[in-house]
């Protein structure tokens, strides 16, 4: 069974940083494309940040050039660096594959207010 374990969400004053880390257990995530959804209180998940195997990455515009998602595929971690975090990245952050094939996990808060 595929398990999710996301970490290193807090709270955050607008411009700052947060890494999140992705831990994928009970099978090898190297051929999956991973991605990072986030979810704000009352909005749907969304998918904001998919990374292939070969380490393409790809991001929506609201968070292009401040976040940065990365893999280590021996590790079966994913990672996403938030940099210059603004208030409207307030949301719950999950990983899953691009098509959200394994159980959710429970998701890290992250919370940027000043």
């Amino acid at each position: 069974q595929v398990r999710l374990v996301e970490s290193g969400g807090g709270s955050v004053q607008p411009g700052g940083s947060l890494r999140l880390s992705c831990v994928v257990s009970g099978i090898l995530f190297n051929d999956y494309t991973m991605g990072w959804y986030r979810q704000a209180p009352g909005n749907e998940r969304e998918l904001v940040a998919r990374i292939f195997s070969s380490g393409l990455a790809g991001y929506v515009d609201s968070v292009k050039g401040r976040f940065t998602i990365s893999r280590e595929n021996a590790k079966n971690t994913v990672a996403l660096q938030m940099n210059s975090v603004k208030p409207e990245d307030t949301a719950v952050y999950y990983c899953n594959t691009v098509s959200a094939l394994w159980a959710w996990g429970q998701g890290t808060q992250v919370t940027v207010s000043s």
